[in-house]
């Protein structure tokens, strides 16, 4: 059993992070309920759905809001996906769940945050990016910006914080008996996960103004990715000086074009002669030489690939659920391992399990599926 076997959220359906917080949370042993809207299937294969529950109910009919409170009743978090004040024209605001369950954890999570002047505008990983610096900085020289996929605003910052300020929350509450509300916003995360380009800023260690022109932006010869001679890439990370030593070494390069490895001035000329030196060679070959030295060396791999490799294997970071290759449950826990419980389920699946289990009776459900509050 995970280590938050026990615990039970409530997760109204949306996109992006907010699932991705669920499906983390029902890894590490909590019942995740999602409340879903009845729909067709999509033909998507949902990797965030696994291990949740389904239930489907119509929140804009009075029986169906009322069944979703009585749960809030039961749970210890509940997951809101939703742009500020939509729970609370739904009736199921923060004052009105926490009135029925005074030690409620309620996750709000959105781009922008419950206040200020974007609060009520749309928007997506890349805007939230873009407003925090973190855009800005990644791309080549002369280059537009290059958005990183949606992993910095969604993932890294919007549903990763969601689970740690989920369990900040639900320890304090373990402490204090009561509930509170978290505003989750994306920005924010957005703009945390910079924090250390501030320091290096104001330290004169990095120019803001510029992209690839700094050390972990592409600019150094030693921290970027190279094509090799088969046309896939390797990237190196030999920042350290003897690690940037075992480089030179390894890929027997001349030390009196790569003596100065901290002059600027000189990235782009070494960094043209490091890329002729990786051409020679294929990803393998290069593999052979540098993989598991000191290098800080690996190929680049596609996410399709990346589970073939030898390291991810051995550590079984990936898993197959339903016959969708997909990341497994991390962190690790020594005492109470996270697992996969089941894989994605459909609409509705759940929810007489569900319900029956929090007190309804079997009548009440017949009457509230008449009523079409329930599917």
């Amino acid at each position: 059993m995970g280590p938050l076997h026990g615990y039970t959220v409530i997760e109204l359906a949306g996109i992006g992070p907010a699932p991705m917080g669920g499906m983390m949370l029902a890894d590490m042993g909590a019942e995740v309920i999602r409340i879903d809207r009845a729909a067709g299937a999509s033909g998507l294969k949902d990797v965030s759905a696994r291990g949740k529950k389904s239930v489907v109910l119509n929140l804009k009919d009075p029986g169906g809001l009322e069944t979703l409170l009585r749960m809030v009743e039961n749970a210890d978090v509940l997951i809101d996906p939703f742009r500020p004040g939509v729970c609370e024209k739904l009736g199921v605001g923060p004052d009105v769940c926490m009135a029925r369950n005074p030690k409620l954890v309620f996750a709000r999570m959105t781009g922008w945050g419950q206040e200020g002047p974007l609060a009520q505008s749309a928007g997506h990983d890349i805007n939230y990016i873009s407003i925090t610096g973190a855009l800005y900085a990644m791309g080549r020289r002369g280059e537009k910006p290059v958005p990183p996929l949606n992993l910095v605003g969604d993932m890294g910052g919007g549903g990763m914080l969601l689970v740690n300020g989920v369990l900040a929350a639900l320890l304090e509450t373990s402490n204090s008996g009561k509930g509170q509300v978290i505003d989750v916003a994306m920005v924010d995360g957005a703009a945390q996960l910079m924090w250390m380009f501030h320091g290096f800023e104001a330290s004169g260690m990095w120019d803001a103004t510029q992209r690839e022109a700094n050390m972990l932006d592409g600019g150094a010869h030693f921290y970027d990715t190279y094509e090799c001679a088969d046309g896939e890439y390797i990237s190196v990370g030999s920042i350290e000086p003897q690690f940037y030593a075992l480089l030179k070494s390894l890929a027997e390069l001349p030390e009196q074009d790569f003596a100065a490895q901290h002059d600027q001035a000189g990235w782009p000329q070494m960094k043209e002669k490091l890329a002729a030196v990786f051409k020679r060679k294929t990803q393998a070959q290069w593999c052979e030489i540098m993989e598991g030295t000191d290098v800080c060396f690996a190929p680049v791999l596609s996410f399709v690939d990346a589970p073939k490799h030898p390291a991810n294997i051995a550590r079984d970071t990936y898993i197959e659920v339903d016959g969708v290759t997909q990341p497994a449950p991390a962190p690790r826990f020594s005492r109470t391992p996270s697992r996969v419980q089941h894989g994605a389920h459909e609409a509705g699946q759940d929810t007489d399990a569900v319900l029956k289990a929090m007190g309804f009776a079997e009548q009440e459900l017949e009457s509230l599926r008449t009523a079409g509050s329930i599917t």
